[in-house]
């Protein structure tokens, strides 16, 4: 999808603690977009992530890899500061954002026109979570794994197995 002789170039951020397949429906929207997506992984120290930045890069590069990529280059990195500067840094023309929900929408709403206000030359992009996803956040699956109930309809086989292991090693400890 080249655009005047140059290549589109989005970005697709968050958190992904962990990363959910509604995560991963998204991605693979948001790659017949554009030519190269890039997914960037925050820190989220605010959050306090369950898992470690190092774990959710793995936990997404693994699952890519299964990815039907149709001409679109996929990378993973971490980033770290203001998104749009980020954005600028990469190139990119637009950011992917899902919407699950009116909530979210409030939320995206406002981070949408700070970001404008910053670097309006970069787009953002709603794309709409599937009615199968659009219930499914990283933080409810978390809770349903800690009790330990069945996340796989949630998230990749590799991803459950980590989850599994987090509560295991925790409950080991307490």
């Amino acid at each position: 999808m080249a655009r005047e002789g140059k290549h589109l170039i989005g970005v697709y951020p968050g958190s992904f603690d962990p990363v959910t397949k509604g995560h991963l429906h998204l991605i693979r929207r948001a790659s017949r977009i554009v030519d190269r997506l890039i997914v960037a992984v925050a820190p989220s120290r605010r959050k306090g992530p369950l898992f470690s930045l190092e774990e959710r890069l793995e936990m997404l590069r693994i699952d890519l890899e299964n990815l039907p990529e149709k001409g679109c280059k996929i990378e993973v990195q971490a980033f770290d500061g203001l998104l749009v500067k980020f954005a600028h840094e990469v190139e990119a023309a637009c950011i992917f954002r899902g919407l699950r929900a009116v909530s979210d929408f409030e939320y995206e709403f406002q981070m949408t026109g700070m970001n404008a206000k910053l670097d309006p030359e970069i787009e953002t992009v709603f794309l709409m979570a599937a009615d199968k996803w659009q219930f499914v956040s990283a933080s409810f699956v978390k809770e349903i794994g800690s009790l330990g109930g069945d996340v796989n309809e949630f998230v990749t086989p590799q991803v459950a197995e980590k989850l599994k292991k987090k509560y295991e090693n925790a409950d080991k400890k307490a």
